[in-house]
């Protein structure tokens, strides 16, 4: 066995692979660039080397830098993790000539089955069902239409090297694909150092389930059931869990041998994952083979209890696999949610910048959180969104459900904006929570967007109370503040208004042990907690059923977060309440005149000049953030007045890029 691995990754990849390692007895050497200095990977290797500036193509894509690492801190054994160069075959060889064990497939088979382009013709080859498509590099935008035409739309252009969404696009029309083309080479120039782009044909509500496979090099192989990760948006998931609610005991069979198949005529060693589409009738199509570690992988180590990164490592050092494939459990059901910076109500646009608060539900009960972040420490726009996975484990799809809606709950993030509250509302969609669902799904039920209102909450009077007993441990500890004068102590009202979006709530409410008794409409809240006044997280029961919700004071407001619900009441006296109904309304001011940028990024490009005139629908900018690129577009018709920012520049959320006239 190995005595010291490198992580050639970051984040949160990186802190699962250090855990394992620590596990096994194995140190580690974490490599880290100058914007993670500071990272949580850096502090839990047991070494550090800094292998250059921020940007990836600088620092985590440079494989000469991290094979000098290796012979510096004499480290044997190289893991990837996933993204960067886990899927390099180049990287891969190069380790094996220098004498460095790359932990993970052998270089043959990354060049085989890493590449898309040549795993869909050997798939073809094997008499593995395909989906319709062209095979080959494309040249041009040009050639990439008349394809389209061909293979009919809609299609999928995607970069040969591509994974996380990056270097994808689905076209409908001439238009799309000619834009598509250009923005998925650049995409996969970008983030992968290969430009080749291929198309195929889109399957409408198709099911994205995908099995896990192991090997060793003594031609063992297993697959370790299926996961289910149809739940994306914009081709990125979401939520995946294991097993999948739509396969039965004789379709996972046959897909898993399928992909052990697969997987043998490679000879592949280590982990990797065979992808498949899944349509209706349970008819399945190989789309691709990632030939390393996934993100979605806790779901499987949750109901098999195998640990994938211990298997990767063992196989590496030239173990056998300790088990065969009628050994392999299927122990209850496990979910994932992607935790990610990004804003969902504003588009779901990339959010950056200081994690001010960072609490995750506890461990433990089965509940698992994999993070590569800590409090205090950045999210940066050079790298993706993920903040953190939050893992469950339950006795089945539906316990499994109610966990994760606990444990999002319960999960604190301040200073940037996450998808929390998107990821809440889709647990309690009534076509996730029925397992009837597609890759479109999404798009379907969300098609212009996520906004407040479809969140579904049966009882918003609940928070107007829970407001309320805040405003009351607020007044309490007011109260108690010395050197009041005697005959001026503050009387405290019973009757509240609480002014919640545009509903007014009339409440009284009564001191019960432990709490308050709140009423509103004849429906008593009896609401007892130990929360203290600033804590983040309230904890209690509501009428003896426990909850779980966030709340914080902003101004005269309280921030309330429940099941994907972020409301600010404000609490009144009776008094205040018809005082403020009588004030003017202020109104937000018109910046219809202005292009401001939706997210913090690299400003890309200037479509436009002064003086031109441009239509509704039409180029004005790009902005670059986390990898991905983001055409700004007008809105309506109109003429440039100026341009306010140039190219290159780095912007904030709201600065003006164009004034209009």
């Amino acid at each position: 066995m190995f005595k010291k691995i490198l992580i050639a990754n970051r984040g949160e990849i990186a802190c699962r692979v250090i855990k394992t390692a620590r596990k096994m007895g194995i140190a580690t050497v974490a490599v880290y660039s100058e914007a993670d200095k500071g990272s949580l990977h850096v502090e839990l290797a047991d070494e550090g080397v800094c292998i250059g500036p921020a940007a990836s193509k600088e620092s985590y894509l440079v494989m000469d830098k991290i094979i000098a690492a290796c012979k510096q801190t004499g480290a044997e054994a190289v893991h990837p993790g996933y993204g960067f160069l886990s899927e390099n075959a180049e990287f891969s060889r190069r380790l094996e000539e220098e004498g460095i064990v790359f932990i993970g497939p052998k270089h043959y088979s990354v060049g085989k089955m890493g590449d898309k382009i040549e795993s869909k013709k050997l798939a073809m080859d094997a008499g593995v069902n395909t989906i319709p498509g062209h095979n080959e590099a494309i040249s041009g935008p040009d050639e990439a239409v008349e394809i389209a035409r061909k293979i009919g739309y809609p299609v999928m252009i995607k970069a040969s090297a591509g994974g996380g969404g990056k270097g994808l696009r689905v076209a409908y029309d001439d238009k799309e694909a000619h834009e598509g083309f250009a923005a998925c080479v650049n995409e996969a120039r970008n983030s992968f150092g290969d430009d080749r782009v291929f198309i195929e044909k889109f399957v409408v509500e198709p099911r994205h389930i995908e099995i896990q496979v192991l090997g060793d090099a003594h031609g063992n192989t297993v697959y370790l059931h299926e996961r289910e990760c149809s739940i994306q948006r914009r081709h990125q998931k979401v939520i995946e869990e294991a097993p999948s609610p739509f396969i039965d005991p004789a379709t996972r069979k046959a897909m898993g041998e399928q992909a052990v198949a697969l997987a043998k005529a490679v000879n592949y060693e280590s982990a990797g994952t065979v992808e498949f589409v899944v349509g209706a009738d349970k008819s399945f199509y190989f789309l691709e083979m990632n030939t390393r570690l996934q993100v979605e992988h806790p779901v499987t180590e949750n109901i098999t209890g195998i640990d994938l990164v211990e298997q990767m490592i063992r196989v590496a050092a030239g173990e056998k696999l300790s088990f065969k494939q009628e050994d392999i459990k299927l122990d209850g059901w496990s979910m994932e949610c992607r935790i990610n910076a990004e804003d969902p109500f504003r588009g779901f646009l990339p959010s950056t910048g200081r994690l001010v608060k960072f609490q995750p539900p506890a461990e433990g009960d089965g509940v698992r959180v994999d993070t590569g972040v800590h409090e205090g420490g950045e999210i940066s726009m050079f790298y993706d969104s993920m903040i953190a996975k939050l893992i469950v484990h339950g006795t089945d799809r539906q316990d499994a459900i109610r966990r994760m809606r606990d444990a999002l709950n319960a999960f604190v993030i301040r200073g940037i904006s996450s998808n929390i509250p998107f990821q809440a509302a889709l647990l309690q969609h009534p076509r996730f929570c029925s397992g009837n669902f597609n890759t479109g799904f999404i798009a379907e039920e969300y098609p212009d967007g996520f906004d407040v209102s479809m969140v579904p909450y049966e009882d918003p009077a609940l928070l107007a109370a829970v407001a309320t007993f805040a405003r009351m441990r607020y007044i309490e500890r007011a109260v108690q503040i010395e050197g009041q004068l005697a005959g001026h102590g503050r009387k405290v009202s019973s009757e509240w208004v609480v002014v919640m979006g545009n509903k007014h709530y009339a409440l009284t409410s009564q001191p019960i042990e432990g709490g308050l008794a709140v009423t509103h409409e004849g429906k008593t809240y009896n609401i007892v907690s130990n929360w203290v006044f600033g804590e983040l997280l309230f904890t209690g029961t509501v009428n003896g059923a426990p909850i779980n919700l966030q709340i914080e004071r902003r101004g005269l407001r309280y921030r309330i977060s429940h099941f994907g619900l972020q409301v600010e009441p404000i609490v009144m006296t009776v008094r205040a309440a018809y005082l403020l109904s009588l004030m003017p309304e202020k109104l937000p001011p018109d910046m219809s005149k202005f292009l401001l940028s939706p997210m913090p990024g690299l400003l890309r490009e200037i479509a436009v000049t002064e003086g031109q005139e441009v239509k509704a629908g039409e180029k004005l900018a790009v902005i670059e953030a986390m990898k991905m690129e983001n055409l700004l577009r007008a809105e309506q018709d109109g003429k440039v007045k100026s341009i306010v920012a140039t190219p290159g520049a780095s912007l904030a959320v709201d600065e003006v890029i164009i004034e209009f006239e």
